[in-house]
C-alpha cells in the first residue's frame, strides 16, 4: 500500500486556496435540478451540463478536485477527451462518490444506514483504472424526536470506516462523510451535541479499521442551526461551534476538513468558511467539498441553452472564486454581488 501516495493525492485536493466540486449527483438528483430548468435529464444533457462546468477557464486556480458520479467518470468533452484526463491535465484530482445511497435502517424508524459495501473492492479496482484517485461515502444522520439513536450512529461510522479501509487498499484517498442533516427545527446546541456524537464515533471506527489519517480528507457538517429553527444562530456562533467541536474530534493528523453546504445557500456557506479560516491556527486546511453552492447559480444562468454555456461557465468560476477568498479567510458578505 502506498501511504506516500494516498498523502500526496490529499494534499493536492486540500491546496491553499483551492476546493473540492462536488458533481456526484445521482440521476435523481441531477433530475430535479434540471425539471427547475425546464430541461430534460438526458445522458447528453447531463454530459453537457458537466463539461460546461469542467472546462471552465481558469478552472484550476480555484479548484482542486472533483467528485464524479459513476456515469460522468465514464463520460468525455465533446472532442472526444475522458473528463478524467481533461481534468487531471489541469491538476485537478478527479474522485467518485461510491456509495448505494442511504437506505431506512432496519428496527429504526426514520433513520437510515448507508448501502454500497457489497462488490466495493471490486468497483475501487475499476475507478481506480478510469482514473479517480479518491472516492467520497456520504452517511446520513437526521435530527428528530429520539433520534439519533447511539445505534444509528454506531453504524453509519462503522460502515465509513469499512468503506475507507477499503479505498486505501486500492491506493484511493476516502472522503468521510458523515452529514448531521440541517433540517428540521433543532437549535444550534443541539446540532453541536450531535455532531460532537457522531465525529467521536466515527474516529474511534476509523482508528479500529486502521485508517491512515494523513491519506484521508473529512467532508462534515457545519454545526448550524436547523432551517425551521426560530433563533437562526448567526455567522459567527456557526463558525465558533464548528471550529470547537472539529477541535474536540478531528485528529490534527488529518490533512483537510472541506465541508459539505448541506442547503447553505451559497452566501452563507462562503461567510462561514471564511470566518472558520479567518481564526487561523487550525491544525488542518479547512476547505469546501460543496455541490448545490458552486453550481446553483451555474445552472440558473446557463438555463440548458447552447447560448448560455459561457454565461454558465462564468457563474460557476465567479462562486469558485469567492470560495477560493473564504479558504484564506478574505470573503466578506455582499462579495458576491460585486463579483462578475
Amino acid at each position: 500500500m502506498g501511504f506516500a501516495d494516498l498523502e500526496s493525492v490529499a494534499a493536492a485536493m486540500t491546496a491553499a486556496g483551492k476546493g473540492i466540486l462536488a458533481a456526484d449527483e445521482s440521476s435523481g438528483t441531477i433530475k430535479k435540478r434540471f425539471d427547475k430548468i425546464g430541461l430534460e435529464s438526458t445522458a447528453e444533457a447531463r454530459r453537457t451540463y458537466r463539461e460546461m462546468l469542467f472546462t471552465t477557464p481558469d478552472i484550476a486556480q480555484s479548484i482542486s478536485g472533483v467528485i464524479f458520479y459513476d456515469e460522468t467518470l465514464r463520460q468525455q468533452t465533446s472532442s472526444g477527451v475522458p473528463f478524467t484526463a481533461c481534468l487531471a491535465k489541469l491538476g485537478v484530482v478527479p474522485g467518485i462518490k461510491v456509495d448505494m445511497g442511504a437506505k431506512p435502517l432496519a428496527g429504526f424508524p426514520n433513520e437510515t444506514i448507508t448501502e454500497g459495501l457489497d462488490g466495493l473492492r471490486e468497483r475501487l479496482m475499476e475507478y481506480y483504472k478510469l482514473g479517480a484517485r479518491f472516492a467520497k461515502w456520504r452517511a446520513v444522520i437526521d435530527i428528530g424526536a429520539g433520534i439519533p439513536t447511539s445505534y444509528a450512529i454506531h453504524a453509519n461510522a462503522h460502515a465509513l470506516a469499512r468503506y475507507a479501509a477499503l479505498c486505501q487498499e486500492q491506493n484511493i484517498v476516502p472522503i468521510v462523510e458523515p452529514e448531521v442533516l440541517m433540517d428540521g427545527g433543532h437549535t444550534l446546541e443541539r446540532c453541536e451535541e450531535v455532531t460532537d456524537a457522531v465525529l467521536a464515533e466515527v474516529f474511534h471506527q476509523l482508528a479500529g479499521h486502521r485508517i491512515h489519517l494523513e491519506g484521508m480528507i473529512l467532508k462534515p457538517n457545519m454545526v448550524i442551526s436547523g432551517k425551521k429553527c426560530p433563533q437562526q444562530a448567526s455567522p459567527e456562533q456557526v463558525a465558533a461551534a464548528t471550529v470547537r467541536c472539529l477541535r474536540r474530534h478531528v485528529p490534527g493528523a488529518v490533512p483537510g476538513i472541506a465541508f459539505l453546504s448541506g442547503g447553505q445557500s451559497p452566501a452563507e456557506a462562503a461567510l462561514h468558511l471564511s470566518l472558520m479560516n479567518a481564526m487561523g491556527g487550525l491544525p488542518w486546511q479547512l476547505t469546501f467539498s460543496y455541490g448545490r453552492a458552486l453550481q446553483d447559480a451555474a445552472l440558473t444562468a446557463w438555463g440548458g441553452k447552447s447560448a448560455n454555456f459561457a454565461a454558465g461557465q462564468q457563474a460557476f468560476a465567479k462562486w469558485a472564486r469567492l470560495n477560493a477568498l473564504a479558504r484564506n479567510g478574505r470573503y466578506q458578505p455582499g462579495m458576491d454581488a460585486q463579483a462578475a
